[in-house]
């Protein structure tokens, strides 16, 4: 009877139709995993903003990311924590004028320098190092080196906008002097000078300060104990500024 016929189901076409939907439950994970992500991002951004408020008494001595690592692979390391007021000025002055000679007067990145790195990229040249002090400082505390620098560059900007923001000059400059690297196993200037010149930072001459500020861009591969002529002449370059210095490093008064 045709009240009583069954409704006539196409199996094929349901079937197709339903593999065409998501299924709830593949939502519900992808929904959970992306909070999840999210959760994470929040965490590790979080830790470098707390921590910068933790490092801003003289009593509190920070380690960078590469003293970790070499202590999780048992390498070991050489650190001995000094305060600026018993670093020769000369080693501060030379490290501004070889590394970052608006240190003073920028607010953590260095516009001008970074707008030459945009405009030699997007015109095709070789771009040149844009790196302030202030952001060596934050990727040695809180990044990594190799690889994805690119990607390390993005989170490093605004960093160290925030941590310049936060920190005074002194203390940045305090703390980047005590944690960058010198040589293998060899960190902050106190360690440095003790192992390449047998003399403790204080008692640094002109011509050590200079030697030892131009061997930051390659601490593995150039020796300040054991200059080659080319560094030798960079290391006159940067005592002859360092001499005249003047306002580049008033803020460290």
């Amino acid at each position: 009877m045709d009240g009583l016929a069954e409704p006539i189901v196409d199996l094929e076409t349901e079937g197709l139709d339903m593999a065409g939907r998501p299924k709830r439950g593949n939502r519900i994970g992808l929904k959970r995993w992306a909070r999840r992500g999210i959760a994470v991002v929040l965490v590790l951004a979080l830790i470098p903003a707390v921590l910068t408020f933790l490092y801003l008494p003289w009593f509190v001595h920070p380690v960078s990311t590469l003293m970790l690592k070499d202590l999780a692979t048992f390498s070991g390391y050489d650190r001995r924590w000094v305060s600026i007021d018993d670093v020769a000025p000369v080693l501060a002055h030379s490290v501004i004028m070889s590394e970052d000679g608006q240190f003073c007067f920028h607010r953590g990145i260095d516009l001008g320098e970074l707008r030459g790195v945009v405009d030699d990229a997007l015109s095709g040249e070789m771009t040149r190092g844009a790196s302030t002090i202030t952001m060596q400082t934050v990727k040695n505390l809180y990044l990594w080196s190799r690889p994805l620098g690119s990607v390390r560059k993005v989170v490093e900007l605004p960093l160290a906008v925030y941590f310049d923001a936060v920190m005074s000059k002194r203390r940045i400059m305090e703390i980047y002097l005590n944690i960058a690297e010198w040589g293998p196993g060899i960190y902050g200037i106190e360690a440095a000078a003790q192992h390449h010149f047998g003399v403790s930072a204080k008692q640094l001459s002109r011509r050590q300060a200079a030697l030892l500020a131009v061997t930051l861009p390659n601490p593995i591969a150039r020796n300040p104990a054991k200059p080659g002529p080319g560094l030798r002449r960079l290391a006159s370059l940067i005592e002859r500024r360092a001499g005249r210095s003047g306002a580049y490093v008033g803020c460290l008064q």
